[in-house]
């Protein structure tokens, strides 16, 4: 059986929409020769995601433990915790406790004081030549406005930034020993750094996260703080590799799709639904991983339990029986219903504040700069193939 699909193909990394389109052609549900399914046609990850016959906890799986540092690792232990890799009432529990963070209403309240943050990062980057988009400002919006919001030092975001990197590869497919040590020391270090700041907020509630983690109630229950400080290592790597991503490949997209770029300069409002458009043309999460835990029946073909599955998000999202001319990047589609942020009772948490973010950056660069263009035309994305995301994108900025 002939492999169609390989997570360690390095193709995946510059450009995976080829191969996606010649997978998602053939078979939109793949059986693999190691064993694996992979599922790139959008009616069948849309389906799928929501399987109540579906699991995220692969830190209980001993193989997946040892390749990320052992079953008492720090990284392994935290991700016991994450509320992304747990299901059924343990799931309900954790998310129970942390959504009224994170609904509109909590969000629209936020509104500007994430302004405020987007606006001082870019007083701070200025304008010029050759600037780093993402190192300059995709980067530093979403830990800055998450130590913010979360109680924690805002001249810390650096040092979260750094453990942050190191914690998102805890999810890729293929995991080598340096990436493993950094992730395990990122973990240690970040857990002890808001352990203490969780003590300090226990003495001295405030209107922040940690606070009101700590007096969330659901169900008579209360969070551990063991959970929290797992869940919060957890909401900075979401939240930053999701804004930071959709932010780089987004501002990349519209470079390479001047007519979009127009347009949005003609009309910022389009920037609303047209978040959902860059969320589908170039997704920042790409794969998702599960186990089945029964049967599943799509497309014709049964995946039989206990099966790892990889799910193409990325894929599902440029399926032409979905999108007409899913390749090219229109603010003004409409039905736009991207699978990037997953779905199910795992549709990402923090979707909300990330999109805001995202739509407050973008409003400013077009208000603050009357020409923002590519300082090169090659880019550099980083090695992931889960995520997908740039290493820096060079723009001459004009005020």
């Amino acid at each position: 059986m002939h492999a169609m699909f390989d997570a360690r193909d390095p193709r995946l990394r510059d450009d995976p929409y080829p191969l996606y389109k010649r997978l998602r052609d053939a078979e939109p549900v793949h059986r693999t020769p190691y064993g694996h399914w992979v599922i790139s046609g959008y009616r069948e990850v849309a389906s799928l995601i929501r399987s109540p016959r579906l699991t995220s906890e692969y830190p209980q799986d001993r193989k997946w433990a040892e390749q990320r540092g052992g079953w008492d690792s720090p990284i392994v232990e935290a991700t016991r915790r994450w509320m992304l890799m747990r299901d059924g009432a343990a799931h309900r529990r954790l998310r129970g406790l942390a959504n009224p963070l994170f609904t509109a209403r909590a969000i629209q309240e936020l509104l500007p004081r994430v302004a405020g943050i987007v606006r001082q990062i870019m007083d701070e980057m200025g304008s010029g030549p050759d600037i780093d988009l993402i190192g300059s400002l995709a980067a530093q919006v979403p830990v800055t406005v998450f130590c913010g919001l979360g109680g924690l030092p805002v001249e810390d975001r650096d040092l979260c930034r750094k453990w942050t990197d190191a914690l998102g590869h805890v999810i890729d497919p293929a995991i080598d020993g340096i990436t493993r040590r950094a992730m395990n020391d990122a973990a240690e270090e970040f857990g002890a750094y808001i352990a203490e700041h969780l003590a300090r907020r226990r003495a001295d509630p405030r209107d922040d996260i940690l606070s009101r983690l700590l007096l969330a109630e659901f169900d008579g229950e209360k969070l551990t703080d063991d959970e929290i400080i797992a869940n919060v290592m957890m909401f900075f790597m979401g939240g930053h590799e999701t804004t930071v991503n959709l932010i780089g490949n987004g501002m990349l997209g519209l470079l390479r799709h001047p007519d979009q770029l127009r347009a949005l300069r003609e009309d910022p409002g389009v920037i609303g639904d047209g978040i959902d458009e860059l969320l589908r043309y170039d997704a920042p999460i790409q794969l998702v991983a599960r186990i089945t835990t029964g049967d599943i029946d799509i497309a014709g073909t049964t995946i039989p339990s206990g099966s790892k599955v990889m799910i193409l998000l990325g894929a599902a999202n440029r399926d032409p029986l979905r999108y007409p001319d899913p390749d090219r990047l229109d603010l003004s589609r409409r039905d736009i219903r991207p699978l990037s942020f997953g779905g199910g009772p795992h549709y990402c948490i923090g979707a909300m504040l990330a999109k805001t973010e995202a739509r407050l950056v973008f409003t400013e660069l077009i208000r603050r700069y009357r020409g923002i263009a590519l300082s090169r035309e090659d880019v550099t994305w980083r090695r992931q193939v889960n995520i997908r995301g740039l290493s820096e994108l060079r723009v001459d900025l004009l005020p």
